[in-house]
């Protein structure tokens, strides 16, 4: 079963964990053998951006200990073979630069998504 998995919601959990919930969720499927492919749109595109640091984030007295790192976590993803997409206006609406992404991801424009969707057998959207 192919499996599409769309994140539009970015840096869900990501004060409570050291990583985005979703993002690891999908690298887990990927290590118990299932055929899982990530779609970026929305705010999520920020994960593609190179060389993201929360470090030093606190808020009062509590700092955060394990800093997220999306843009560390999609490259493992896809060093793990996991497919990944991004929405193009998306980047451009946000004013994100192809020089400043991680490289390896297939960009799609929104008009092409529903070919997309066509190739998969469940779709999860997070």
């Amino acid at each position: 079963m192919k499996i599409l998995s769309i994140v539009e919601t970015a840096y869900r959990a990501t004060l409570e964990e050291q990583d985005d919930t979703i993002l690891w969720l999908n690298h887990s499927l990927k290590n118990n053998g299932a055929d899982v492919s990530l779609l970026l749109r929305g705010n999520a595109v920020n994960y593609a951006v190179r060389g993201q640091n929360a470090g030093g984030l606190a808020f009062g007295d509590r700092k955060l200990a394990h800093a997220p790192e999306p843009d560390r976590d999609l490259q493992k993803l896809m060093e793990a073979k996991v497919p990944v997409y991004i929405i193009e206006e998306d980047l451009r609406e946000r004013g994100l630069a192809q020089a400043g992404l991680i490289g390896g991801m297939e960009k799609v424009s929104r008009k092409a998504v529903p070919a997309l969707l066509e190739r998969f057998d469940q779709v999860w959207h997070w």
